[in-house]
């Protein structure tokens, strides 16, 4: 077991049968998968649109991938880039590279030439397994690394025989979805599937990693500054796993259903619906995007049990499950992140399920999760829960972290723990930065916490909008606007002013039929707001800019509002 000498208080709130703290695993992250495949070898691990893997299966093609792999060359320490949607493609490249004790890299196979030459020249990946349609962009990035071999994937190759057929068919329908699916790839293109399938097992000699070894580099944008490398070691992702898998405890190895609805590509599902699910030997059922129409078709065929999202995806699911009167009673867990989290979405989708939908907090240099509220009806809605076993936290002066905040004062959050990242791909300035001596994480996020250790998020550090010397936090505008009939959605930045200090702006998504009214909103808002967070500004735009799970990205607002451009987010 791991022990933390400081005080934790939050250990009064954990649900039945969770521990204070998790064995530190002492193998790698490939390790489980050989575990779920001797234990459950005939359990579906997989379901693409219908096409079912087994454990065994899944394990088997493991071996041939990282066979291959090493015939291009990959040896230990190598980084291997990926860059594919959610697919089982993506399943078995990852735990090939893992076999080897090379790095995965993960990225957005929807990126641009442009980031994707920003990330490559920056971690030095040889080879890189691609989606056929992101491989033009990946190839004209590769010259600005050292990318010399790129592995094409064809998604309908893992669809189920008779989706393949249909796809062929010479009908509008057919053409747009194969277009949307797969495309052409330069020629002398290797073939993901012809590479694996002809290859033999890889010889079991070859060297395994060690929890200590690099794992995988994700990028991220951080607490600050364009996106940088964070390295996780097996061991990292691992431990945060077995705490997920002990935070709850209700769920039965070999029988369970999790659906992969975050991209794998992003820590948040990278580690709940992957590292997380082969842990447990439950079912992925992938999808590369999230579509109701195909989550609804999945669960009247493979029924879920467990289901990470972000609010949308909940909100959106129990809607059309009760107007189409599909049945989703068989998930009895689902965790929130990213985003803050409605009450009336919990509501709404433990009204339709049955099951708990509850709230955490995490990012991805703690691999990611570090907070979740209680799975028991003792949750806290509207608060990010409490620390992960094995996991404490500060709330600290955000201009000088050696100072600790009382209880009910806002601060800045620190965390440590097993799953906190070694640092940065290649700058240690950037680490030095987040992590202080002593092993804690700088998060960058405002909150409070109360005296029983529960946190309420209330904004990012860097994104404290600082008026006439008085600090405005964006989450707190933005509630209130969206409280006003006509605005469905907000997002508040701070603009310069002349005299150096910044103005509250607030671009604001309007409500079909509705006009912008800005004296009619400065007045809504002053009902609830100080007049120094009231915006001073309020401009109407078609969307707000997102990130792959869904979360505003205020930087891009910003920028779009003073007309230049940000930094690529992701």
């Amino acid at each position: 077991m791991t022990t933390d000498p400081m005080p934790r208080p939050w250990l009064a709130h954990y649900a039945d049968g969770v521990p204070a703290d998790v064995d530190l695993p002492t193998e790698s992250l490939y390790t489980p998968l050989e575990v779920a495949a001797a234990r459950f070898g005939d359990r579906v691990a997989l379901d693409f649109f219908g096409a079912a893997t087994s454990y065994a299966e899944l394990e088997d093609g493991v071996a041939r991938a990282a066979h291959a792999l090493r015939e291009l060359g990959v040896r230990p320490g190598d980084r291997v880039a990926l860059v594919l949607p959610n697919c089982p493609q993506h399943v078995v490249a990852f735990y090939a590279v893992l076999r080897l004790g090379a790095i995965v890299v993960e990225h957005n196979p929807l990126s641009t030439a442009a980031e994707f030459a920003q990330q490559f020249a920056d971690h030095g990946a040889e080879v890189a397994v691609c989606w056929d349609r992101a491989v033009p962009a990946v190839v004209e990035a590769g010259g600005a690394g050292a990318l010399r071999t790129v592995v094409a994937v064809n998604l309908t190759a893992a669809l189920p025989r008779r989706s393949r057929w249909a796809l062929r068919l010479p009908v509008p329908r057919a053409r747009s979805l194969r277009a949307s699916m797969t495309g052409p790839v330069p020629a002398g293109t290797l073939s993901w599937e012809r590479l694996v399938g002809a290859a033999p097992r890889l010889d079991p000699d070859v060297p395994r990693p060690g929890p200590d070894d690099v794992a995988a580099l994700q990028y991220t944008g951080g607490t600050t500054g364009p996106p940088k490398g964070a390295v996780l070691s097996h061991r990292n992702l691992r431990v945060n796993a077995v705490q997920g898998r002990a935070w709850l405890p209700g769920l039965v190895d070999g029988e369970e259903t999790v659906y992969g609805v975050l991209p794998l590509f992003h820590s948040y599902g990278l580690t709940l619906c992957l590292s997380f699910t082969v842990s447990i030997a439950a079912t992925l059922v992938l999808f590369p995007r999230f579509d109701v129409d195909a989550v609804l078709s999945a669960a009247r065929r493979r029924p879920a049990t467990f289901l990470p999202g972000v609010p949308p995806v909940y909100e959106q699911l129990a809607t059309a499950a009760r107007e189409r009167g599909v049945d989703l009673r068989s998930i009895r867990y689902a965790i929130s992140g990213a985003m803050s989290l409605p009450p009336a979405t919990v509501a709404l989708w433990e009204e339709v399920t049955g099951g708990l939908l509850v709230e955490g907090y995490g990012m991805t240099e703690a691999s990611p999760v570090v907070l979740g509220n209680p799975i028991s009806p003792a949750r806290r809605p509207g608060t990010v829960g409490v620390p992960f076993p094995s996991t404490v936290m500060r709330i600290v002066d955000p201009d000088d972290p050696t100072v600790d905040r009382p209880p009910g004062d806002p601060g800045e959050l620190l965390v440590r723990g097993p799953q906190v990242f070694d640092g940065y791909w290649n700058q240690p300035e950037e680490t030095a930065a987040v992590l202080l001596p002593g092993g804690w994480l700088r998060t960058g996020d405002i909150v409070i916490a109360d005296e029983d250790g529960c946190v309420r998020i209330v904004d990012r550090l860097k994104e404290l909008i600082i008026t006439g010397g008085f600090n405005v936090y964006p989450s707190e505008v933005e509630d209130v606007l969206r409280r006003l009939d006509g605005i469905a959605d907000a997002a508040v930045v701070g603009l310069p002013r002349p005299d150096g200090g910044e103005r509250v702006t607030a671009a604001v998504v309007l409500a079909e039929g509705a006009s912008l009214n800005e004296d009619r909103v400065r007045a809504h808002c002053r009902t609830y707001l100080a007049g120094y967070k009231v915006p001073r500004e309020v401009v109407a735009v078609a969307e707000l800019p997102r990130s792959m799970i869904g979360k505003v990205l205020r930087r891009e607002v910003r920028a779009t509002l003073l007309g230049t451009t940000p930094a690529a987010v992701r």
